[in-house]
């Protein structure tokens, strides 16, 4: 699909977050600016600032905004410890069939050990172990004596999550997806998985290549020869760890974006935490939520502007050499951000 027009203006929610949040958010909308992508921002509070404000850190007119926009990009948030709140990111999860977890790892740094990689990691963001299932077991006087949890997977989910990963395969130019698994010894939780996927995926072998691995093997081949990975499609914890190691791949989660697209909303953020020892410091490195606004850019149709930013980014970080401290550079936030737009001319 073509560029979308640069004048039209885009409704989005605008999440500023917690501890590094507003520095890295601030400098990815000035970016998000230069390039004329043209976003009408809805600011709206989430995490210990809308704790403050409103005693909630997820309240109802932040959910009510991405609802009506159906995009949103977020800094990110902290969840308080105790007071009987829940994750945001599952709640907006599930407020949102955010079913589809999106991380590519890109190499971007010239010296890093590996220099081909290119991976998108999909992972299926609302069953598996994470469903929150689990109790304990008394015995005796010891309440806690056995812990339970239960992992819960469905057909429907299966199917939902390999079709979309056949199909933005197919739209990004991909040539083959991993199905990664441990169906030898969760014979059933994660064989009805690998068994749906298969059979999805059937449906387009003409245009893909279709594998699959199992995850231990995967993640020792991932060190091993990123480069052999296309797409890898897998179950929500194990795609919470292999995307971690992604990331350790292409120089740590501050080169780490993410995507969570859903049946009503489109979430896009940083996959690192708030980093509060460095918050207001001015040297946090927005690296992260810049490569989350291209995959946004891209979402919205604005391939085009998806690529300049990216583009943008490997040159201030390979040629420019201008890198924040994270990097081993002496550059601030809002300096990177500039060496970014100075790109974009």
């Amino acid at each position: 699909m073509t560029t979308s027009s640069a004048t039209a203006k885009i409704p989005a929610t605008l999440i500023m977050g917690d501890g590094i949040g507003p520095e890295i958010v601030e400098a990815t909308v000035n970016v998000l600016k230069a390039l004329g992508a043209g976003f009408d921002w809805d600011y709206q509070e989430a995490g210990m600032a809308a704790v403050r404000l409103y005693g909630d850190p997820l309240p109802r007119s932040t959910l009510e905004s991405i609802r009506r926009n159906h995009l949103a990009l977020k800094g990110p948030l902290i969840t308080p410890v105790g007071g009987g709140y829940r994750s945001i990111n599952v709640t907006l999860r599930r407020e949102f069939q955010l079913f589809a977890n999106i991380r590519p790892a890109r190499s971007y740094l010239p010296e890093g050990l590996f220099k081909d990689v290119d991976v998108i990691l999909i992972r299926e963001n609302t069953e598996g172990f994470y469903v929150g299932v689990e109790h304990y077991i008394p015995i005796a006087d010891d309440p806690r004596a056995v812990a339970e949890a239960s992992g819960i997977i469905t057909r429907f989910a299966c199917r939902r999550i390999a079709e979309y990963a056949c199909e933005l395969a197919l739209k990004a130019g991909r040539k083959k997806i991993t199905i990664v698994h441990k169906a030898n010894i969760l014979k059933a939780l994660t064989g009805l998985f690998l068994e749906t996927c298969q059979e999805v995926c059937r449906r387009y072998q003409d245009r893909l290549t279709i594998e699959e691995r199992i995850v231990d093997n995967c993640a020792m081949q991932l060190v091993i020869n990123p480069a052999q990975f296309d797409i890898i499609l897998t179950t929500n914890m194990f795609g919470d760890i292999l995307s971690d190691e992604c990331a350790g791949l292409v120089g740590g989660l501050g080169m780490a974006p993410g995507a969570n697209i859903g049946t009503e909303a489109a979430l896009f953020e940083a996959v690192h935490g708030s980093a509060p020892d460095i918050a207001g410091k001015g040297i946090a490195n927005p690296t992260a939520l810049m490569l989350a606004a291209a995959l946004m850019l891209e979402h919205v149709h604005q391939h085009d502007n998806a690529e300049r930013l990216r583009n943008a980014i490997k040159d201030v970080l390979g040629k420019d050499q201008v890198r924040t401290p994270d990097l081993c550079g002496e550059a601030t936030t809002i300096q990177f951000a500039d060496a970014v737009i100075r790109r974009l001319d």
